[in-house]
């Protein structure tokens, strides 16, 4: 009855058009009533419990990052270095878009902000050179959501403080399968162009590969220094997210010198802005996963999927598709939050590594952000690229269903997502 009261309070409130945030304190309200407790106390308590956690201070200080990246020049270097070296095969500016949105991945770690940024470069250009519009935004929202995979990931961040995991061994972990989601969509798109009549780019000379290769070295850098830092454990994420913040800002002001000093005060508000919706819908995440351990739900769902408590592959095929459908419903952020204290429980139960389920958790949320209705990453695009959402629906499936065979393939072979971590971490 208990999971009857969470999951049809959250989701009428959601269909009254009442913003995520709210709806999960509401959801809380409504199970607090049915628990019969009354105490508003435990609301405020709760809230501000959820939210006070030092490395959650790293998601301002990388949507800071982010901004002064795409700011200051590194995002339009990272472009053009990779069409100096990969535009002229055929097909190339699809592959430009692949190989950009796994390197600026390693800079930012936001969905939405990677492939606003790929999209408005490359969508133009594709247009021009005969690409399918429909699945070109396909190919570049599918891109884009390596962000949340690949570190610095925020996606990791807030699951790791929600689930008590180690974010440095999310990091680490996170990389392979992240290369692999780039992989299986440039395979997807190879397939996919066999007969349109597109025109190719030129060669460049590799004089022209050189210098674009030497402006972008900023650029390249920064993924260098965040993951060696954190192997070696010079710095934690958090650390690292103000590293990160404070290397693209000097980057952007004194090296490419694109950030002018007027501008400072607008990114910063963007950066704030977008933390600020962030930080809330973690606060008010800290009342339904009080509520949500209080009442047993995870014990509860347990005992719904002991069926399947001895076969650990099983299992999380089954925990999977659970985490899929809601994905289609919710945003990336509000299902990691709810999910996360559902699930980890039951995860630990059945001595599943809580790594691994992290990284096949965040990589499945982050093929949300593609799936209707809401498919906030498919929305974005949409918008920046003028097509209805119908037309990108279409386009993004080969490469949403390349994906999903990626995260399949890290179900029945695990060692592909631990085997680098233990070496790292040796």
């Amino acid at each position: 009855m208990t999971i009857l009261v969470f999951i049809g309070s959250l989701l009428g409130l959601m269909a009254l058009g009442m913003p995520i945030a709210f709806a999960l304190i509401g959801c809380g309200l409504a199970m607090m009533y049915h628990m019969g407790v009354t105490d508003p106390q435990i609301v405020i308590q709760n809230m501000w419990d959820g939210s006070n956690s030092f490395p959650l201070l790293a998601v301002p200080f990388f949507m800071l990052a982010g901004e002064f990246m795409n700011a200051g020049g590194m995002t339009r270097r990272i472009i053009n270095m990779a069409m100096a070296w990969i535009g002229h095969i055929p097909g190339g500016l699809g592959y430009v878009a692949v190989a950009a949105a796994v390197i600026m991945a390693s800079l930012s770690g936001s969905a939405v902000a990677d492939t606003a940024a790929l999209a408005s470069v490359l969508v133009p250009m594709m247009r021009k050179a005969g690409y399918d519009v429909n699945r070109s935004c396909g190919l570049i929202a599918c891109g884009g959501i390596i962000a949340p995979v690949i570190p610095p990931s925020i996606g990791m961040i807030i699951f790791g403080v929600a689930g008590g995991v180690s974010i440095t061994k999310l990091f680490i972990a996170g990389i392979v399968p992240g290369i692999l989601m780039g992989v299986a969509i440039m395979i997807a798109w190879r397939w996919s162009i066999k007969r349109d009549k597109i025109k190719i780019e030129p060669k460049r000379t590799m004089e022209v590969r050189w210098s674009e290769t030497r402006k972008s070295l900023w650029a390249l850098t920064l993924p260098l220094v965040i993951i060696g830092g954190l192997k070696i454990g010079f710095f934690t994420p958090t650390e690292a997210a103000v590293i990160a913040a404070v290397y693209s800002l000097v980057v952007g002001l004194f090296v490419y010198r694109e950030i002018q000093y007027k501008e400072l005060f607008h990114l910063f508000y963007r950066a704030a802005e977008t933390t600020a919706i962030v930080m809330f819908l973690v606060a008010a995440a800290g009342v339904s996963a009080w509520l949500i351990t209080t009442a047993s739900i995870p014990q509860q769902v347990a005992d719904l999927v002991q069926p399947f408590m001895d076969n650990k592959m099983l299992l999380m095929f089954v925990l999977m598709v659970m985490v899929f459908i809601i994905g289609t419903a919710l945003d990336f952020t509000p299902t990691v939050l709810i999910m996360t204290p559902v699930l980890m429980p039951v995860v630990k139960q059945a001595g599943i590594d809580p790594v691994y389920f992290g990284v096949l958790f965040i990589i499945n949320n982050a093929i949300g952000l593609v799936t209707p209705p809401v498919g906030t990453v498919l929305n974005v695009v949409c918008s920046i690229a003028k097509i209805p959402m119908s037309g990108a629906i279409k386009g993004v499936m080969p490469f949403m269903i390349a994906q999903t065979i990626v995260m399949l393939l890290l179900i029945v072979f695990p060692e592909i997502v631990m085997w680098p971590l233990h070496m790292m971490t040796r």
